[in-house]
């Protein structure tokens, strides 16, 4: 199991990640209101700014601080970490 830090210290499983996007957008922003009203947002950008939005197959929500950017470094990193070794 690949995990992915999106800050703080917290880490998503990297295998259940859907979608990583900006939250500017008015679809995205419906999309975490409706998780909040059904208790499927988690919020994990201590208190700052929303920068990006992680979608989790299991339908959860995950606010992050760290650009959606950097994320998708972090993500293609764990996929491509697997990847090396089975070349040697």
């Amino acid at each position: 199991m690949k995990l992915i830090n999106i800050g703080f210290g917290n880490m998503v499983n990297a295998a259940r990640i859907i979608a990583i996007v900006s939250p500017e957008s008015a679809p995205v922003k419906r999309m975490i209101v409706e998780a909040k009203e059904k208790g499927m947002l988690i919020d994990a950008t201590h208190g700052r700014k929303t920068r990006a939005v992680v979608v989790a197959d299991s339908d959860h929500i995950i606010l992050s601080y760290l650009q959606a950017e950097k994320l998708g470094e972090r993500f293609n990193e764990s996929d491509n970490a697997g990847e090396d070794t089975a070349d040697v």
